[in-house]
């Protein structure tokens, strides 16, 4: 499905402002087409606003911690005993990474706090990711040792998910927080977040001008 906004001519004040240009369109929930200056920007949105969410929780953690948000009732699940263990033995380096998980008995732990940065995810599946991670390191030195394993993990799951189709003012916000973002040509496992394809590039599939 193609969700697609009026064509209007980019202005040339807003091509050197916007180095990613405007978002035009949505292609099956995964990719962000934008026009710039140069031609056409493809973004895969999960890929980019992972390395956006990543970027900002390294730069939380660097001052202390990561704010968290209470849950307005807790999200309990049936946890492991491994998963009761390392919550137990980590619980100070989890609240720095803004989470409150805590056993609610033998057999069950609950989410208090999340982190204020992931407030739309799945927060059983935060939870567990984390707890995963951290199950691999001793708590004093967990954060030193897993920082960007751990950052990851949180991103990923505070990303924007594929198939979510979003209205052009949510992709261009995505784009204007690309543009503020380091490294925001790469996610976190290295993989591009966006392509150019220049007017040349376009001409060429279409075999324009010969």
């Amino acid at each position: 499905m193609l969700r697609d906004a009026p064509a209007a001519p980019l202005p040339s004040s807003q091509a050197g402002e916007w180095p990613l240009g405007r978002a035009i369109a949505q292609i099956q929930g995964i990719y962000v087409l934008a026009e710039n200056a140069q031609g056409l920007v493809i973004v895969d949105m999960h890929a980019a606003h992972e390395r956006v969410v990543y970027e900002r929780l390294k730069a939380a953690l660097g001052e202390t911690r990561i704010d968290s948000q209470p849950l307005l009732i807790p999200v309990t699940f049936a946890a492991t005993p491994a998963e009761i263990a390392t919550a137990e033995a980590q619980a100070e380096t989890l609240r720095r990474l803004g989470l409150d998980i805590s056993p609610l008995s033998a057999k069950v732990l609950a989410v208090r706090e999340r982190p204020a940065l992931l407030a739309g995810g799945d927060v059983v599946e935060l939870a567990r990711g984390v707890l995963a991670e951290l199950a691999q390191f001793d708590a004093s030195h967990a954060i030193e040792r897993a920082q960007h394993e751990i950052l990851a993990t949180m991103a990923c799951h505070g990303a924007v998910r594929a198939n979510r189709q979003l209205t052009i003012d949510e992709m261009n916000a995505l784009l204007r927080d690309m543009e503020r973002t380091e490294r925001a040509d790469q996610c976190n496992h290295g993989r591009p977040t966006w392509r150019q394809l220049t007017i040349r590039d376009l001409d060429a599939l279409f075999l324009r001008g010969r």
